[in-house]
């Protein structure tokens, strides 16, 4: 289970660093084998290979009406792997559909996670906070 953020940087040539408290599961996981995809709400995902390769089934068996999602999701998706620093290739693609420049938040989500532009991220999280809490959550207590 991936979980909390982190403010990380990308370097000149768009790599970034995966923090140690992730990489050794990453490792042992899916041996630092990893998928980058977009996502509509404007970042980015970042999948464990095994993960991914169910999803992309799922997705490529979708009838012709998703078309366009199945463009979103696997058109742009580039299989990357950890580097002998733990660092992966953000493609300049995927950047630039996401926004992304030198600062961004990589943010544990579970089974995967989101990689966001901090602006973005902090706007998209206003938006929710100011619709209040959806109906799936209205039984959820701490």
């Amino acid at each position: 289970m991936f979980q909390g953020s982190s403010a990380l940087s990308l370097d000149a040539k768009g790599r970034m660093t995966v923090p140690a408290r992730h990489r050794d599961a990453l490792l042992a996981h899916c041996d630092g084998q990893l998928t980058l995809t977009r996502h509509p709400d404007g970042c980015l995902l970042m999948f464990p290979r095994p993960l991914w390769e169910s999803h992309r089934a799922r997705i490529a068996a979708l009838p012709i009406a998703a078309r366009a999602w199945q463009r979103i999701f696997l058109g742009s998706a580039v299989d990357v792997e950890l580097d002998g620093v733990a660092r992966i290739l953000v493609s300049p693609e995927l950047r630039n559909a996401a926004g992304l420049n030198r600062e961004v938040m990589l943010l544990g989500m579970g089974s995967h996670f989101e990689i966001w532009n901090p602006e973005s991220l902090k706007a998209k999280e206003g938006e929710a906070i100011a619709a209040g809490f959806p109906d799936a959550l209205a039984d959820f207590t701490f």
